[in-house]
């Protein structure tokens, strides 16, 4: 796919040309093609950059990817007023209704909240918003430590903390939190700068704190912090005593008088189950899995096979965690990922797997481009439910330690879920105080950590002990306020698994029907297109998570 620097001249003309065809448009018909027309040229565009971000992901070390993305970042805050106008002509067409009579009422939700989220009065802060996270992903992938004789990132270290031996668990957990701990300062300095410019661009925009201002920008139209706070409470009180229970049973399992941190990932004296066979061994299983699974997942893989859209090998340089994106202009998603020689590998195969997959139905079946993805916690759904969905080939991928395998995705899927809960409540506690210190920031985490983990020991370790845990989770700096959506999403996938474990079939139905509509209705009237009980209603936590803590149970 190759990568020119588009002309952003012309896709101003085309903002200004758009914007006036819809203002002056005599019919619907007229309206419709000035939309379809910079669709298209947006499309274009988007695909570029999707392309040079991803590149500079891969490498972010490579010069000219990060100073094309330095430019484009630029260039696209530049036409915020342009894109404005257009929403503007859109919003107030006299064919509005006939948008939404033919494409649904979520199109122009989405235009009325972009209106009240960009300004032309912001471009200078989101340019260095942008800026700041571009040198966070680059100082984070960069760091390195000589741990047995290798050098070792953040993930390369994880792998030895799955390790049968205690103490090499506990020499790479004390290796993981100095690497965190040498480049504090400029993460604390960077996430300061963050906090007060989104905190700027709100009071900038007339909202009163940055937390509003977040949940329009997550598309978070149907409920509000208070829910949120609703929801993690029960995740507090149902969630954190279940895992609570499965910690000390672990403790037990390994025979260690106390369970610390370093301890938590090795569930198995005698050893997790890592897949079998080398990363393209396993993209292999995972292709014959797909073609197994149904007629579109197979027609999927196919196409992210033929066309490798992958980069799953970790490397010096490339940026932490995994991720999916589209390149829309090809109609194509693609999977990144930081391999390590655990479990988690396969995790990437059927969770971005499964975001990949809804990308390229959704991409094929919804004219809209804005309306083929969801909100989060729509889109984690149809990756956490594929992870479930992708159960029974897993012996596959795991041989004999299947069940092990099985039990510990389980478990991890619930376990996380307090932590959840802990990255959300952090962030609203942050930018309701957005003048804390990088002190005091790290108190907060430390005394919400202990309400939603208190199982969690950090051995001594001054740095985690006095907070600094927070700083590992990247949504914090790159992506605020997504993370609880993950918890919302569980909740969804723990319901398709309990119906999956009694009709397959029609659990598959309604998840596909689910993928194919995209982002075409708000957040509640989604979950009843997927059949789901609500998340945020009192009672769907423990409704969702029975039937999961009962097969724990008898598993471990």
């Amino acid at each position: 796919m190759p990568y020119t620097r588009p002309d952003p001249q012309t896709l101003r003309q085309c903002y200004a040309q758009s914007a006036e065809k819809v203002r002056t448009a005599e019919n619907y018909q007229e309206a419709r093609k000035a939309f379809f027309d910079l669709q298209k040229a947006e499309e274009d565009w988007a695909t570029l950059m999707s392309l040079c971000s991803v590149r500079n992901t891969i490498d972010t070390t490579d010069p000219f990817y990060e100073g094309e993305m330095k430019w484009l970042r630029e260039q696209n805050a530049s036409m915020i007023p342009m894109r404005k106008a257009f929403h503007r002509a859109l919003s107030g067409s006299p064919f509005r209704g006939d948008f939404e009579k033919e494409f649904g009422g979520q199109m122009l939700r989405l235009i009325d909240a972009s209106l009240k989220t960009t300004d032309e009065a912001i471009v200078e802060e989101t340019v260095r918003e942008g800026e700041i996270c571009q040198q966070y992903q680059k100082d984070s992938a960069m760091a390195v430590t000589e741990f047995r004789g290798e050098q070792c990132n953040f993930y390369g270290l994880l792998r030895h903390m799955e390790s049968t031996d205690r103490e090499e668990r506990r020499a790479a957990y004390h290796a993981w939190a100095g690497l965190y701990e040498r480049i504090s300062p400029k993460l604390d300095a960077q996430y300061d700068e963050l906090v007060h410019l989104r905190v700027r661009m709100a009071e900038k925009l007339g909202f009163d704190s940055f937390i509003p201002l977040a949940y329009l920008q997550r598309r978070r139209f149907d409920y509000t912090p208070e829910d949120a706070a609703c929801f993690r409470k029960q995740i507090r009180e149902i969630i954190t005593p279940a895992v609570a229970e499965i910690r000390e049973k672990q403790r037990q399992r390994l025979g260690l008088d106390k369970l610390c941190y370093y301890d938590e990932a090795l569930l198995f004296p005698e050893g997790n189950a890592d897949p079998e066979g080398s990363m393209e061994e396993l993209v292999d299983k995972a292709r014959s899995m797909y073609r197994e699974m149904s007629p579109e997942t197979g027609e999927f893989f196919d196409f992210m096979v033929q066309y490798h859209l992958f980069d799953l090998q970790t490397r010096p340089g490339k940026r932490l965690g995994g991720y999916m994106t589209r390149f829309p202009g090809y109609r194509a998603p693609f999977i990144f990922s930081n391999f390590n020689g655990t479990s988690a590998d396969v995790d990437v195969l059927t969770h971005e797997a499964g975001h990949a997959f809804q990308g390229y139905l959704a991409m094929r079946c919804i004219p809209v481009n804005m309306l083929s993805g969801s909100t989060s916690e729509i889109n984690e759904i149809h990756s956490m439910s594929m992870e479930h969905f992708a159960y029974p080939w897993m012996e596959s991928f795991f041989g004999e330690k299947c069940r092990k395998y099985l039990t510990a995705h389980l478990i991890g899927s619930l376990a996380v879920l307090p932590y959840m809960a802990c990255v959300d409540e952090f962030q609203h506690r942050m930018y309701e105080k957005p003048d804390l210190t990088a002190a005091e920031r790290r108190q907060v985490w430390r005394e919400i950590e202990k309400a939603y983990m208190p199982w969690r020991d950090y051995d001594g370790e001054a740095f985690l002990e006095e907070g600094g845990f927070w700083m590992q989770k990247q949504h914090i700096f790159l992506y605020p306020f997504y993370y609880i959506d993950y918890a919302l999403a569980q909740m969804c996938a723990f319901q398709y698994y309990g119906r999956m474990k009694e009709d397959r079939e029609a659990a598959w139905k309604d998840y596909l029907h689910l993928c194919r509509c995209g982002g075409t209705k708000g957040y509640f009237d989604l979950l009843e297109e997927g059949r789901l009980l609500n998340p945020l209603r009192e009672g769907t936590v423990l409704a969702s998570v029975g039937h999961v803590l009962e097969e724990i149970r008898k598993a471990y």
